[in-house]
């Protein structure tokens, strides 16, 4: 069971992770506001229906590894040898881009098509750069963690 998990895990890190990457260089290139205007309001919300059922795809895969690999004692207990803190970083920053996901979602879907506040705007580009960092520690504590239970 848990090799089809651990497979479809990976896929969803991977559509997860591209697709961040993806935003982001578009966010970066696409300097002209008219072709913004253009392009975010048909890509947005495919992409973002899409990376919400990746983020619950990883979000259920990871918690049926953690029970098959019986790690959610170490994730939940005192202990802080290399695993036990590897996961308790993973989680807390899985945590925090679940949040940051969620305030950039609403805050794209509500503004869809229309003028943001400079108050949105801090808050949805914000979000993003954050998922987008965070991404890179996450994948890194998915490595190490990998590493150590083989």
């Amino acid at each position: 069971m848990s090799h089809w998990v651990f497979h479809l895990h990976l896929i969803a890190a991977i559509s997860w992770i591209g697709g961040s990457v993806f935003m982001f260089v578009l966010g970066v290139t696409l300097r002209d506001k008219k072709v913004q205007q253009a392009v975010y309001p048909h890509v947005g919300p495919i992409f973002g229906w899409f990376e919400v059922w990746a983020l619950v795809i990883l979000l259920g895969s990871g918690f049926v590894l953690g029970d098959y690999y019986s790690l959610l004692p170490l994730l939940f207990g005192g202990g802080m040898d290399e695993l036990s803190y590897a996961l308790k970083m993973k989680a807390i920053l899985v945590l925090i881009l679940t949040i940051a996901t969620v305030v950039h979602f609403i805050i794209a879907y509500r503004t869809n098509g229309k003028e943001r506040t400079k108050r949105e705007n801090l808050f949805s580009r914000g979000s993003s750069m954050l998922i987008f960092i965070l991404n890179l520690f996450v994948m890194h504590y998915g490595i190490v963690i990998r590493n150590l239970l083989n």
